[in-house]
């Protein structure tokens, strides 16, 4: 009847949520992602930025929520709000810096008191690449 493949059906929503320390990279992850764009200038998130993107997945279309949250100490008490009802939480952290490394084991220790969802872990760090590095 129908060529879309998912016609009829309810939309998947996923909800993910981007953690980490200030100037780790969360939002430009998030940008080269929905965009396939890289803006060398670092700007804060201010409490949280919300962007949506859909997808189309072998047979079926799911909109994934993403949520960049402020790296800043001051927002973390927001946390919990933000990962509520999430699908998944990312982690994001710089391997070039002791300190923000340091940051990955707070968000790690804080998602498990908090959760129950930590289940599966992938361990990818950020770094800065600098302009003109062929990176």
């Amino acid at each position: 009847m129908s060529s879309g493949g998912d016609f009829g059906n309810p939309l998947r929503k996923f909800k993910l949520v981007f953690l980490g320390e200030q100037s780790v990279g969360k939002t430009s992850l998030i940008t080269r992602f929905m965009y396939d764009s890289f803006d060398n200038t670092y700007q804060a998130t201010i409490g949280i930025d919300f962007l949506s993107k859909t997808m189309y997945l072998e047979d079926r279309t799911i909109r994934l929520q993403l949520w960049d949250t402020a790296g800043q100490e001051r927002f973390r008490s927001l946390i919990p709000s933000y990962i509520r009802d999430s699908a998944a939480a990312v982690v994001v952290y710089d391997i070039t810096s002791r300190y923000f490394a340091l940051g990955l084991t707070f968000f790690l220790i804080f998602l498990a008191c908090l959760t129950d969802f930590v289940r599966y872990g992938c361990n990818y760090g950020t770094q800065q690449v600098k302009s003109g590095s062929g990176a």
